[in-house]
């Protein structure tokens, strides 16, 4: 087997959570268009498992990634234009794929996170970050423009901060993206990364797998809408379909007849 083959893991544990892993260290984890498809593969099966409940998107080694790989953009400078829309078209694929996944997504990121790997920590549900970690939208210092990752950065960090990071290519500390809103917890290290990121699939773990996927949904109906009536009647027959699915009456029947719902692992009785 390849580096290559072996580039993108997909570790499906017993829990309910699937791990999605970036798997070249000695590369900085930078992607290429075979991993990006095979990332798009990763995440669609997931995405399709019924066992699997929570994604975790991280990388082996000191740095999440440093974005695209460096053979990757020798062979797309030479390529013709159609070529390069047909490249970027599915790197815009692999974004939005990652954005609207129907499950809950951690982000676990350290090191660095360059370009490309900005946008994939965008598309997470809840990033986590270390103190040492470090960003950058570098793709001007190449000439180059953030354009496939942009809708899901500037939604992450505001129009005021992509106007100077895009421009500036400014590398920013975890601290910094912290307060744009791109990381949700910053944590001492990886180690304490990890044991946060474990207490947040026991969180998830209490939370109705279908409420969940409706939740996102919603997020995404009505973020940066006018509040028209057309909205207001969506969010009323929205909440008037849960109430009455499966899941919804499990969840009411649980809490009050003060149980634990049929989801919750452990003993439900």
């Amino acid at each position: 087997m390849s580096q290559q083959d072996t580039a993108v893991l997909l570790h499906q544990r017993d829990d309910g959570v699937s791990e999605v892993v970036l798997n070249r260290p000695d590369k900085r984890n930078a992607f290429d268009d075979v991993i990006i498809q095979q990332l798009i593969q990763a995440l669609e099966h997931v995405d399709r498992d019924e066992q699997t409940q929570i994604v975790i998107l991280r990388s082996e080694g000191k740095h999440f990634s440093a974005g695209a790989d460096l053979g990757w953009m020798r062979r797309m400078a030479d390529n013709t234009r159609q070529e390069n829309l047909d490249d970027s078209r599915e790197l815009a694929r692999l974004m939005s794929t990652l954005n609207h996944l129907s499950k809950p997504v951690i982000g676990l990121v350290q090191g660095a996170a360059f370009g490309g790997a900005v946008g994939l920590a965008a598309c997470c549900d809840i990033v986590l970050a270390t103190e040492k970690t470090s960003f950058c939208l570098s793709e001007v210092k190449l000439g180059l423009i953030p354009a496939v990752i942009s809708p899901y950065v500037v939604r992450a960090i505001g129009e005021r901060q992509a106007r100077r990071y895009f421009l500036s290519a400014e590398v920013f500390s975890a601290q910094e993206a912290q307060q744009y809103g791109l990381v949700h917890l910053m944590c001492e290290d990886e180690q304490a990364m990890h044991r946060r990121c474990n207490e947040l699939q026991q969180q998830l773990a209490l939370n109705g797998p279908e409420a969940m996927k409706a939740a996102k949904d919603l997020i995404f109906a009505v973020s940066h809408k006018t509040i028209t009536a057309e909205v207001i009647d969506d969010t009323a027959q929205r909440i008037a379909d849960i109430r009455v699915g499966d899941e919804g009456q499990e969840g009411l029947s649980a809490f009050l007849n003060k149980r634990k719902a049929a989801w919750v692992p452990g003993d439900n009785s």
